[in-house]
């Protein structure tokens, strides 16, 4: 029958209608052999003809010894007959035939002696060649020996899905008995193991035929209730010769260690995958929240589901961090991600504020003695010391907060902070595997984050020197209306080397300047004031413009060999015209109503410092309402553009002679300032005015 037609509860009747029959008879070919009390033969079955050769008619009332037994045997076999039709007890062996064709064959034999309802007597002979029946014999004998020897767990289930059989390794795996086994469920065998796919997957494969082979299979068993164990199993379904479906066979391989090693091997890749990720993304600048947020972001969702970067606020502003046993920290988060937004972000610190931390808490704890603090299962009474405030411990709560680890951020042997980490989501603990991996990452980020901070110490340094020698609101001069842009570079190394300067010259003058020092840092810084003061004090004497830049030039080659760019120019009021000499600087443009922007035409010349070569002095027009935009290269220049087309960008952005210079100057650093060019940029644009026009309010 096929799987569908298998009853398929506990208490059905019958199976009603044709059934196939099983394939065993047919197997062994028995053949069934009739005698009457004389030993004639009055019955020969189909099976007989094969296996002695004879047909019926030829067999049919013929004595059987004559037939079928060698004439030495006669005497025995006859004896064997009369014995079993006098008593009724039945004998059965192996016996040489004859066949038909002269050969002679070893047949099993089982005789008995058959009363009909009239009281006559016959005899039965059931017979069947030897070899086969030795040979099925070893087939079950050996199946059944590999079976109960095997150390894999073996099970049959009938076509209800219920134990018929188990062997010995499936009652050891399970923890019970054969004998309960028979007649139970799978989910009643093992109620610890997900029953609704284990029996689900062996319905399929009885319905379809379609074995289920190395699935794997998690879960417990009263052999060992209290552990997680993992089982290889396979399924397949049982039919006998004739394609009768039996039921299924189950197979199960207790497969825990070579699991768990694969587990460890695989949470070791991911490891050194995550260190990998890090070594590649901490680190690709040198800003301080930037380096924060990519240890941040590398932590999340691989090891935490919240992680937090937090450093000590005496750290960041460059001072010693030892805390004393009773000494709260004060903390300035740097970055804070989430896998997901939920409440533990709400407790969290935002980036940039600063926290008072008691000494009780445990990233104080953490940052105080180095070590790294672990709550593998978080309990209500952790939360007040986790969260910075009561507020923050409910949240944290809400969250389903249940494990917690923070590590500490050392660089050459100072504590600078803490790597913060929580899970919410991720029902596994924190264990002492990620402690490892949270250390190796803390311990690669801290000292980008080190660098970091230094660099940005220098970096803070070199542009508070910058903005101290620069002018500060450019001072009121006659006839010009003025307006100045300082923004300094994005890394510490390009601080430092720009510089402007709006000087009143007697006779209602003044002097507009504009530079570039090459190189960076607080030493470009420290030669730009230089460059300034000196430049402050030649323009005092008058001096014609390439004049000034030769004494200029000869003063920056005693600076150590250090190279500037520069442009000066002297306006005249009452002349309405400006002289203007460029030291290798770019020109500057002027803005006229009425007519399209232009660019100076200027002789280059070469930077201050170089040396040996003669200034230029050009005198240009500059009328009432027309501008003059001087600038420094940071400006314009980037790395995907030429220069060229960098300056007629700039010049169609001066199309409007009558906007505010506060807003050309914005615009243009808006506009042009590309964050890719790190850069400094100096601006500065004067707009000539009328001597009987008094300058805007607030100039």
């Amino acid at each position: 029958m096929s799987a569908a037609e298998a009853p398929a509860a506990e208490g059905d009747g019958p199976v009603r209608g044709p059934l196939r029959p099983g394939g065993l008879l047919d197997v062994l070919g028995v053949a069934s052999v009739v005698l009457d009390t004389d030993g004639r033969i009055v019955l020969w079955s189909p099976q007989a003809e094969e296996l002695f050769g004879y047909t019926a008619p030829e067999a049919l009332g013929q004595y059987a010894a004559r037939l079928m037994v060698h004439e030495r045997h006669t005497r025995l076999v006859g004896d064997l007959f009369a014995d079993v039709m006098r008593t009724g007890q039945s004998w059965a062996g192996g016996f040489p035939v004859k066949h038909k064709d002269g050969s002679t064959r070893l047949v099993e034999f089982r005789n008995m002696r058959l009363t009909d309802d009239r009281g006559d007597v016959y005899a039965l002979g059931l017979a069947a060649d030897q070899s086969t029946v030795r040979r099925l014999e070893q087939d079950v004998a050996l199946s059944e020996r590999m079976v109960q020897q095997s150390p894999i767990g073996y099970g049959v289930l009938d076509t209800r899905l219920r134990f018929v059989s188990v062997n010995p390794a499936l009652e050891r795996i399970n923890g019970i008995p054969a004998a309960e086994h028979v007649g139970r469920t799978l989910r009643e065998v093992l109620p610890r193991v997900d029953a609704d796919a284990l029996e689900a997957a062996t319905r399929r494969v009885l319905e379809t035929g379609v074995p289920l082979v190395d699935d794997t299979l998690v879960g417990r068993t009263a052999a060992d209730p209290d552990r997680d164990h993992t089982w290889s199993h396979s399924l397949y379904r049982l039919e006998d010769a004739m394609g009768n479906v039996l039921g299924v066979a189950v197979s199960l391989v207790d497969i825990t260690e070579q699991h768990q090693a694969s587990v460890e091997a695989e949470a070791a890749r991911r490891r050194l995958a995550v260190v990998a990720d890090a070594s590649a993304r901490i680190g690709t600048t040198l800003e301080l929240e930037r380096t924060a947020r990519e240890l941040a972001d590398v932590a999340v969702p691989e090891l935490a589901d919240v992680a937090a970067v937090d450093l000590l606020d005496a750290v960041v502003e460059g001072r010693p961090s030892t805390l004393g046993p009773s000494e709260s920290a004060v903390i300035r988060a740097l970055a804070v991600r989430p896998d997901d937004d939920t409440e533990a972000v709400r407790a969290a610190d935002p980036p940039g504020q600063i926290a008072h931390y008691e000494s009780d808490r445990l990233v104080t704890e953490c940052v105080r003695t180095g070590e790294a603090v672990l709550v593998p299962r978080v309990k209500d009474d952790d939360l007040p010391r986790i969260a910075r405030s009561a507020e923050a411990a409910v949240l944290l709560g809400r969250a389903g907060l249940h494990s917690y680890l923070a590590v500490p951020l050392i660089a050459r042997g100072e504590v600078l902070g803490a790597l913060d980490l929580k899970r919410t989501r991720n029902p596994a603990p924190f264990d002492e595997d990620d402690v490892l991996l949270a250390r190796e990452l803390a311990a690669r980020a801290a000292v980008q984050i080190d660098n970091a901070r230094w660099y940005q110490n220098a970096r803070n340094t070199a542009l508070t020197l910058q903005r101290s020698l620069l002018p500060g609101h450019p001072p009121l001069t006659t006839g010009l209306e003025v307006a100045s842009r300082y923004q300094p570079a994005g890394a510490t190394s390009e601080v430092g080397g720009d510089w402007f300067d709006v000087i009143p010259l007697d006779g209602g003058k003044t002097a507009l300047v504009v530079g570039d020092v090459m190189g960076s840092g607080i030493s470009a810084a420290a030669t730009m004031g230089r460059l300034r003061t000196a430049t402050t004090t030649l323009a005092s004497l008058d001096l014609d413009p390439a004049r000034l830049l030769e004494q200029l030039d000869r003063t920056t080659s005693a600076l150590d060999h250090s190279i500037a760019t520069c442009v000066y120019a002297v306006h005249d009021p009452h002349l309405r015209r400006c002289r203007i000499a460029n030291a290798g600087h770019l020109p500057p443009a002027r803005v006229r109503p009425g007519r399209p922007p232009e660019l100076l035409d200027l002789p280059t010349g070469v930077p201050l410092g170089v040396g040996g070569v003669a200034f230029s002095t050009v005198t240009v027009d500059f009328e009432p309402g027309d501008e003059l935009v001087f600038y420094t290269d940071g400006l314009v220049e980037t790395r995907r553009h030429s220069l060229d087309e960098r300056l007629d960008f700039l010049l169609s952005l001066l199309d409007d002679p009558g906007r505010p210079l506060e807003e050309t100057c914005d615009l243009l650093l808006r506009t042009l300032h590309h964050p890719d060019n790190h850069d400094d940029v100096a601006l500065l644009i004067a707009r000539a005015q009328s001597l009987d026009e008094r300058p805007p309010a607030g100039t």
